[in-house]
């Protein structure tokens, strides 16, 4: 389902969770026509139907509430996982010792991004990382000043990647810079 399609789920999911209550709600206060506040929720006859059900009545609500949860449970999971099972935006790398370090991959793009424009030449930077952990495809753009030294911000570039490499321990498989020249101010 693509995102667009989740979303559109979870907003009907809303949307009548919030009809559901609101109607609960002017009906407890009267104001639902045809509704009196003082009046039983379920009819006396409906009750003895119930009772007359028991157990199988009983039963049948246990396995209808479970089977609601189980599928919101399912619903969440696959929301908040991706396509190939793992959870999306976070890199999960194993250590040298037990355990498993988990990083939010917005937050090592950021620190890219702060990393290269740290030179006067870049004006502005934007990476994306894509692909599994032990090697990320890591896409760049810089748009540069006029006056930026080409040889100087490929330097910069390089030593930022290799930088990159080595505080999150993934050597880039696929490493695609673009670098844009803005036109100088008249």
């Amino acid at each position: 389902m693509t995102n667009a399609g989740h979303r559109l789920l979870w907003t009907i999911i809303a949307l009548l969770l919030v009809a559901s209550g609101a109607t609960a709600l002017a009906a407890s206060f009267g104001t639902l026509p045809g509704a009196d506040p003082a009046a039983m929720l379920l009819s006396a006859e409906l009750v003895d139907r119930w009772r007359l059900a028991a157990p199988w009545s009983t039963l049948a609500a246990a396995v209808a509430g479970t089977l609601f949860a189980l599928a919101g449970q399912r619903l969440l999971v696959r929301e908040l996982r991706g396509p190939d099972g793992t959870l999306r935006g976070v890199l999960s790398h194993p250590g040298r010792r037990p355990g498993r370090t988990r990083v939010a991959a917005d937050v090592l793009a950021d620190a890219l991004v702060r990393d290269l424009t740290g030179n006067p030449g870049v004006r502005r930077a934007r990476v994306v990382l894509t692909g599994a952990p032990p090697h990320p495809d890591v896409w760049i753009r810089v748009d540069l000043t006029a006056d930026a030294p080409a040889a100087g911000v490929r330097e910069h570039v390089r030593a930022a990647v290799r930088r990159f490499a080595a505080t999150t321990d993934c050597q880039p498989a696929h490493l695609d810079v673009t670098a844009r020249i803005e036109p100088g101010h008249p």
